[in-house]
């Protein structure tokens, strides 16, 4: 009995370290995902007109010989996460890439909802080592994990910083963007009300969709006054700065 109950203590520590594992290196699934962003893959596949061969993405991607297995690992890693298609040709028995409704969505010339400007926020090492202190924000006093990892609040970090708040504005329009597809779908979502105000809501993209569809109701964007200073609305949408931890516009509903 002693030999069975040690056995399955066994069995249940290669359990768990296969588990914290799996956690531990859970972040080769994002950087993998920045790398396909970087080199622009789906854009390669789309202008390819077919599933692409590794010797084809290799000269593509201007690769030397020595690392032309690391891309094919890096492909496969990321067709196995349903990012790419793995299709087997069977003339010269090379494996070609096709694109998924998950990479269609990283490439501008064959989506108009590219996510591929909130991938490269969200894996830029600048904004992403904020999750490395996580320890010292939960025992400490600092308010945010930007702070933490900042050292001053992250609206005053993008706004010293053009590039970041170009990235951040440019990732949170095209995340918005998807909001055009569920409208088409929840409309009802905004029946009877005469007002909204997008809190956040950054140049307004998701409240240019809304007012579009709904041009009876009248959206309000709301966002530091650094953010909206030089936007303009139009019969139903208006800007409006702010901060929104001291007061927000009032309306029917808010949107955040």
């Amino acid at each position: 009995m002693a030999s069975i109950a040690n056995g399955q203590e066994a069995i249940e520590l290669f359990q768990g370290q296969a588990l914290l594992y799996m956690n531990m290196f859970g972040f080769l699934k994002s950087m993998c995902l920045k790398w396909a962003v970087q080199q622009g893959i789906a854009d390669i596949i789309h202008n390819h007109a077919k599933p692409i061969t590794l010797p084809e993405l290799v000269s593509t991607l201007q690769v030397p010989p020595s690392r032309a297995s690391f891309v094919q690992r890096l492909m496969r890693f990321l067709a196995h996460n349903g990012i790419f298609a793995i299709i087997h040709e069977s003339k010269e028995g090379h494996e070609a890439y096709a694109l998924t409704p998950a990479s269609k969505l990283l490439s501008k010339a064959c989506s108009d909802h590219c996510l591929s400007p909130i991938v490269k926020m969200s894996t830029d090492p600048v904004l992403m080592n904020k999750f490395h202190q996580l320890g010292d924000w939960i025992c400490g006093e600092i308010p945010t994990l930007y702070e933490a990892a900042l050292g001053k609040p992250v609206w005053e970090f993008l706004e010293e910083t053009p590039a970041y708040m170009s990235l951040f504005n440019e990732a949170m329009a095209g995340d918005s963007q998807m909001v055009d597809l569920a409208l088409k779908n929840c409309s009802s979502v905004f029946e009877g009300l005469d007002s909204i105000v997008d809190v956040g809501g950054g140049t307004g993209t998701t409240a240019k969709i809304i007012s579009e569809a709904f041009p009876k109701l009248n959206c309000v964007v709301f966002d530091l006054p650094q953010v909206v200073a030089n936007l303009s609305g139009n019969n139903n949408l208006s800007y409006v700065g702010g901060d929104m931890f001291q007061s927000i516009p009032q309306a029917d509903a808010i949107l955040v």
